[in-house]
């Protein structure tokens, strides 16, 4: 456990990962404050680095690929000086979730809920509703916890926004979200390593989280950031996520 510890405060200090986990590259601007207060760093004892968000005060949704199995987990809280690490209750991984659909970026269950041993005085995000809509052009706004620059884990920890278009074929499985200023071919805003789990509200208030980031590519679908954002949507697993967080006593 000592040594566990010893790599969590590495991963704080430096934000690198090892994980397949997914931050804001391309110019991501300032959230707004509601946003910003709900969402939270997760990071893993095996270096992995994950965005999450605040759905009760103790309670964090995040995608099922940032919960690896044998791996202490802790919350970053950024608003204590130095950082400091919370502790983690329990983990919940959607039942659902395949790992080799993920790396194919093929639609899964990518959705996984943290407790936390103690709550946290952030005012929460709200889930939106069962059947949301989801349309070609629409705007989505994607706040993450990773890096600014690809490859630059010193760059992470900090609160990134970017308004991202609804591309491709949208439904209940998956959406992928591109840079409208760029469409993908070349690089643009998009997600990257440290915002997998990251939140995609419906508007830019923060107000109302419709799905989760799993995945990122380069441009022209090449690896890296900056082209696509895969997002799974929550409209088929917000009962799920309900339920599992009553049962741990979350008023949600």
């Amino acid at each position: 456990m000592i040594q566990q510890f010893i790599r969590l405060v590495a991963v704080v200090a430096a934000l690198t990962l090892t994980q397949p986990a997914f931050a804001m590259v391309g110019g991501g601007g300032a959230p707004s404050p509601a946003a910003a207060s709900a969402v939270v760093t997760i990071v893993g004892s095996h270096g992995n680095s994950c965005t999450g968000t605040l759905i009760a005060r103790d309670v964090v949704l995040t995608a099922a690929h940032c919960i690896a199995p044998g791996t202490t987990t802790k919350i970053v809280d950024y608003k204590s000086q130095p950082p400091r690490l919370l502790d983690i209750r329990r983990t919940a991984v959607h039942p659902q979730f395949d790992m080799q659909s993920l790396l194919a970026h093929r639609a899964t269950a990518d959705v996984a809920l943290l407790q936390l041993a103690s709550p946290l005085a952030a005012q929460p995000a709200a889930l939106g509703g069962a059947l949301m809509p989801v349309t070609v052009g629409m705007r989505l706004t994607v706040v993450g916890m990773g890096v600014a620059v690809a490859g630059d884990g010193r760059s992470g920890g900090v609160a990134r926004a970017a308004s991202l278009a609804v591309t491709g074929r949208p439904g209940t499985l998956q959406i992928r979200l591109v840079d409208p200023s760029t469409n993908n071919t070349r690089a643009g805003l998009g997600a990257c390593t440290g915002d997998s789990g990251a939140p995609a509200f419906l508007d830019s208030s923060g107000g109302v989280v419709i799905g989760i980031v799993s995945w990122s590519t380069g441009p022209n679908n090449a690896s890296g950031c900056g082209g696509l954002t895969g997002v799974t949507p929550l409209a088929l697993y917000r009962d799920w996520i309900l339920k599992t967080a009553r049962s741990w006593g979350a008023g949600i």
